[in-house]
């Protein structure tokens, strides 16, 4: 039988970190920790005899007290109770106290135990009981830790082997589905878009190759790095932290576990993790919060975001913004912006396309209905299903799918944007009602863009993000639905701009619930119906026109209209096939160039790939302008050609505007007016101490401020026609 603990040669504790095997020739296994260490090697000297006797008569122990450097400010009296082993290199120490919230520390270094280790300035480490090969940054604390060790081939969470390492031990993450057939390498700088292009084009073996090469050339193969905690950092009260890289001003307090993960922290965005937390194989963003029992395995978390009350985030991708709490949440990949709050809630299997909520009761995936894994869901932004929700895989939900409380017994392809979907048990149909964001809930839909551009509190913003809730990729959506409502209401497309605010010219009266086809909805025989399907319709004529011409007016703002004109003559063919890059847009034809650069080796590292994002980026406004005059020719045959047409476009936009600002007031007042909302107050002044007044609702108030600004443009516009 095998030895599971091995007897040593005595004095072996703090040497040998990196095999003879793998230390490069001429070098030392202080090398790599040299190259980590931000000062000069010079500032540190060895001890003086009366330093060694003091540190001595203070009840500290060395191997060998010659491999102990210190800085010429050092005070040996501040260090008691320690045991030594390997080289120690010290920072200076001196007497002063550390305070962080309401601890407050001396500085130095007490009954801890210190294997090969750098210590920066005017740190404190009291009751470590191991602490092994870290570089520890200035003015840190350490207190009440029970081990905070290394290992040679330690990835930091990192999807990359070590020099000598067999690709067996390789950390995949399986987002997507549960059969890994989608796995990725994560990597620290990891954005959405990275993972969505790795998981999404699986039928294209070459690229997986590259993308695959490329990320195990982005971590140094070298064995014997150390780890690293940031200057200011405090980890307190915490058991176990091993092959970890933790940033400056990092605050750690009652941690059960963290191992094999990076965590980003700075300055001005510092990360948090608290009591209870496990977290093991994963990166972990700038700014996030992780507290209160919570469990991360196998994961990454963008910028700015934060896992709470015992949330389960495992095997998945959680973009920069968002908040899990108090729910379990398995091989997904979500794009930015992503609220689920409640204990109750289960997400498996999905690619999520962000501004994405998930209510309490909702099970998206736990309803097995094959022999085999859970396969996928596939919802575009806004994704809201609603309480107690179930939904069987595989299924898939255009954009701002709002889905009304029900157990759906069958798959769904739901490619209505901006619908409200409902199972109606009783009648055994489905329920579709096309733009009822647009037609009863303008408020939290003209909200949207305001909601979350305010929640972005991203300082290291790597990743670009679209949160407009009419953009190209959701605007195509309508585009293609027009075409369903236009043959199931037997209207005529030449009629679309008469009908953005007028009624039929044949004055024919539309069913309030139309049956259709319910094989390109639901897998099943049941009924499926649409809603009010003509009032959608003029609404999704409304919310082209009006994304269209938003586009159009904020260009003239700084542009000369006959730029407008310029371009809606030489306007070609709209550009109709946009994807959703983790939030970003862009057109297909660019993402395939993309591919096509990364393969042909044009782009050959993440920096790289990151940089194109950013330029595509840039053309994105003008890609945008020219997709919205393509709407206008495409969907409207509207032309703006000359100073008439212009003018004609922007008083049609300023009535849309006063539209907005209405159904925006209206749809709040609903909260108001709802005699059972009134039933817990006792008085309409009580109701408005606790809700506020209606009419300093900061929302509705900054709307009503856009709309008087929107008509001063659009009245400049027309004094100028």
């Amino acid at each position: 039988m095998k030895d599971k603990i091995l007897i040593l040669e005595e004095n072996s504790i703090g040497f040998g970190f990196i095999s003879q095997d793998y230390l490069p020739k001429g070098k030392d296994e202080y090398y790599l920790r040299n190259k980590q260490h931000i000062h000069e090697q010079d500032h540190w000297r060895p001890l003086r005899a009366v330093e060694v006797e003091a540190l001595v008569k203070n009840g500290n122990t060395a191997d060998d007290w010659d491999l102990i450097y210190v800085r010429d400010m050092f005070e040996p009296s501040l260090v008691r109770n320690c045991s030594f082993f390997g080289m120690v290199r010290l920072g200076d120490i001196k007497h002063a106290t550390l305070r962080h919230h309401d601890l407050e520390v001396p500085v130095g270094l007490t009954n801890s135990q210190i294997i090969s280790c750098d210590i920066g300035d005017m740190s404190a480490i009291h009751n470590v009981h191991y602490l092994s090969h870290y570089i520890i940054g200035d003015r840190c604390i350490l207190v009440n830790i029970d081990e905070m060790n290394m290992t040679d081939h330690a990835k930091f969470g990192n999807g990359v082997l070590k020099e000598g390492e067999d690709e067996s031990v390789l950390m995949w993450m399986d987002i997507m589905n549960e059969t890994g057939s989608r796995k990725i390498l994560p990597f620290n700088g990891m954005i959405p878009a990275d993972a969505y292009i790795w998981a999404r084009y699986r039928n294209d073996k070459n690229l997986m190759d590259r993308l695959k090469e490329i990320t195990l050339q982005h971590i140094d193969k070298a064995r014997g790095y150390y780890g690293e905690v940031g200057e200011q950092t405090v980890i307190k009260n915490t058991r176990i932290v091993k092959n970890v890289k933790i940033g400056s001003m990092c605050y750690i307090k009652g941690a059960n576990k963290l191992k094999n993960i990076t965590i980003n922290s700075s300055f001005d965005a510092s990360t948090q993790i608290g009591e209870g937390v496990e977290a093991v194989n994963g990166i972990v963003g700038y700014g996030c919060r992780i507290f209160y029992g919570c469990k991360a395995v196998r994961f990454i978390m963008g910028n700015n975001s934060n896992l709470k009350y015992g949330g389960r985030l495992i095997n998945s991708f959680l973009g920069s913004n968002s908040t899990i709490s108090c729910c379990e949440v398995l091989n997904n990949l979500i794009f930015p912006s992503h609220e689920q709050h409640h204990n109750n809630s289960f997400l498996v299997a999905a690619l999520v396309k962000g501004q994405s909520n998930v209510a309490a009761g909702a099970t998206l995936g736990s309803n097995h209905n094959s022999r085999a894994n859970d396969n996928e869901i596939k919802a575009g932004r806004g994704f809201w299903p609603g309480l107690c929700t179930s939904i069987k895989h595989p299924s898939t939900f255009a954009s701002f799918t709002l889905m009304a409380k029900g157990s759906y017994p069958s798959e769904l392809n739901i490619h209505l944007p901006f619908s409200l979907v409902n199972n109606n048990s009783s009648k055994d149909q489905l329920e579709i009602m096309p733009a009822f964001w647009w037609l009863y809930n303008m408020y939290a839909m003209a909200r949207n863009e305001w909601k979350y551009l305010n929640r972005d509190k991203r300082v290291h913003k790597f990743q670009n993000i679209e949160y407009a809730s009419l953009a190209p990729d959701s605007v195509e959506e309508i585009i293609e639905s027009l075409d369903l409502l236009e043959n199931e209401l037997k209207l005529d497309p030449k009629d679309r701009e008469n009908l953005i605010f007028g009624k039929d010219k044949t004055q024919k009266k539309y069913p309030d619930i139309l049956s259709v086809d319910s094989t390109s909805f639901e897998r099943s025989k049941r009924a499926v119906v649409l809603l009010k399907p003509f009032s959608g319709y003029q609404a999704y004529l409304q919310m082209l026109f009006y994304y269209s011409m938003k586009q159009i007016a904020e260009y003239l703002l700084n542009s000369p209209k006959e730029s407008i004109f310029d371009m809606s003559k030489k306007q070609k063919a709209r550009e109709s096939d946009w994807v959703n890059l983790g939030g970003q847009l862009m057109p297909l034809k660019d993402m395939n160039r993309l591919l096509k650069n990364i393969k042909s080796r044009s782009l050959n590292t993440w920096g790289d790939i990151h940089e194109r994002y950013d330029m595509l980026f840039k053309n994105y406004p003008k890609q945008k302008l020219l997709h919205a005059i393509g709407v206008l020719g495409d969907v409207f045959h509207i032309k703006i050609l000359n100073d008439e047409k212009l003018k004609e476009q922007l008083e049609r936009y300023g009535l849309i505007h006063d539209l907005i600002t209405e159904r925006v007031y209206s749809s709040r007042a609903k909260d108001y007016n709802n005699p059972f909302k009134q039933l817990n107050f006792e008085s309409p002044e009580e109701m408005e101490a606790v809700l506020g007044k209606l009419d300093d609702n900061e929302f509705i108030v900054s709307t009503k401020k856009e709309n008087q600004k929107i008509h001063k443009m659009i009245a400049a516009q027309l004094k100028d026609l």
